[in-house]
């Protein structure tokens, strides 16, 4: 017996309809120096310039907008669409129906000025990869003031002396300047990245069986390789919602020290922080440099899946209110029992991305590079009212709701 429903339209962050998530990647922090490329576009080059006359020598340094245009991104595009080491990154979260932008080593981290049209409060998510600059104080306030109103942070470290553009500052040192000497609050997140360098690989990862960063949509996580890192020490006093969820071998995994990955809420926003640039790494960027596929290559695909799963979260995607509204759909389900079987009836289109989500807004599940006019199929834990996201490869969305 085929079930009739009503379509619904979801409010994300307040926004009537699937608001588009907007993930800025900073470039102002000298990303690209010497051995470093940690950019998502890598075809824009001058001679030395990070973003200050440096040591010489040609680097990528990106525009606000890769090339080619993101548009052009469908759910089978490779993760070499763009060259940079963390292109991987964003062409994923581009899938996910995601904008990027980078920010460019001659503009300037603000919140609030109305005048910068890069300024943090236009974006949903921060994302600095291994900074070998110290931020400005007004720069500080600034990622701090965007955090605390709604702002996601995505803050990765690398190894203990590892200035790459030669000014005497590493970035450990460099994060944990920003969080303990800034003019908001000191230690805000509870995070400390170590002074340490290592490598190994672990499957340390404690059990948190409804961890959105270790069982999110993209999957499981349970292994992370790291390549010349740090740790970070926890403390739960300072921010008692900071949550390690990868440890170092041999230290416990519930306890502060040993950190290898952790997340935080603070104010209305939240932070994600990991200790090495090895995991964002797909080995694409700048030919001089020595680069390699941690994104997929290394840990088994873990790594892919741990980024993206801290990804989501930090875009904010559980605060979901609903109302409904009628409207034709392309989407056909029947239900039997817990199982909800489904295809997308059209000829304008053949393949589909589709997530689902509980009633509170919570994504359970996504499916990715599904055939349009062929049967696919969920089974939900238990009956109730379902609601789902159709993205396709021509950009259209529809939204509708599965009750059971």
């Amino acid at each position: 017996m085929k079930i009739l429903f009503t379509i619904v339209i979801v409010t994300i962050l307040g926004i009537t309809g699937f608001s588009q998530t907007k993930i800025l990647f900073d470039a102002t922090k000298a990303e690209t120096a010497n051995n470093a490329d940690w950019i998502i576009d890598a075809d824009s080059w001058n001679l030395g310039y990070y973003p200050e006359p440096g040591t010489g020598g040609n680097e990528a340094n990106p525009q606000r907008y890769p090339t080619p245009d993101q548009s052009g991104i469908t759910s089978s595009t490779g993760q070499n669409y763009w060259t940079g080491a963390i292109s991987a990154w964003a062409v994923d979260a581009v899938k996910l129906g995601y904008s990027v932008e980078t920010l460019p080593y001659y503009e300037e981290i603000t919140y609030g000025n109305s005048s910068n049209s890069q300024d943090l409060s236009n974006y949903d998510i921060f994302v600095v990869c291994e900074p070998n600059i110290l931020f400005t104080s007004s720069e500080k306030t600034a990622m701090m003031n965007f955090v605390q109103n709604g702002g996601g942070l995505f803050m990765i470290s690398d190894h203990d002396n590892s200035d790459r553009n030669g000014d005497g500052y590493d970035s450990p040192y460099i994060w944990n300047n920003f969080m303990n000497n800034n003019s908001v609050q000191n230690n805000p997140f509870g995070i400390s990245f170590d002074y340490e360098y290592f490598s190994e690989g672990t499957n340390n990862i404690p059990s948190l069986p409804n961890d959105p960063l270790l069982h999110g949509s993209y999957g499981d996580v349970t292994r992370v390789e790291f390549y010349g890192g740090t740790s970070m020490t926890l403390n739960t006093s300072q921010n008692s919602t900071v949550t390690g969820v990868v440890y170092m071998n041999g230290e416990s995994n519930t306890g502060t020290t040993g950190v290898m990955c952790a997340y935080a809420t603070f104010g209305n926003g939240k932070v994600v922080a990991l200790g090495d640039s090895s995991p964002a790494d797909d080995g694409s960027g700048d030919s001089n440099d020595n680069l390699y596929d941690g994104w997929i290559e290394d840990a088994f695909g873990n790594h892919e899946r741990l980024i993206m799963n801290a990804t989501i979260w930090l875009a904010n995607e559980s605060t979901v209110e609903i109302s409904e509204k009628q409207n034709t759909q392309m989407l056909k389900h029947y239900n039997h029992e817990n199982t909800c079987f489904f295809s997308l009836e059209t000829n304008s289109i053949t393949t589909y991305n589709i997530d689902f989500y509980d009633i509170t807004g919570k994504k359970i599940k996504t499916l990715n590079n599904l055939s349009s006019n062929e049967s696919n199929s969920i089974e939900f834990q238990s009956k109730g009212i379902y609601l789902y996201k159709v993205s396709t490869e021509n950009g259209e969305i529809e939204t509708g709701k599965i009750g059971l």
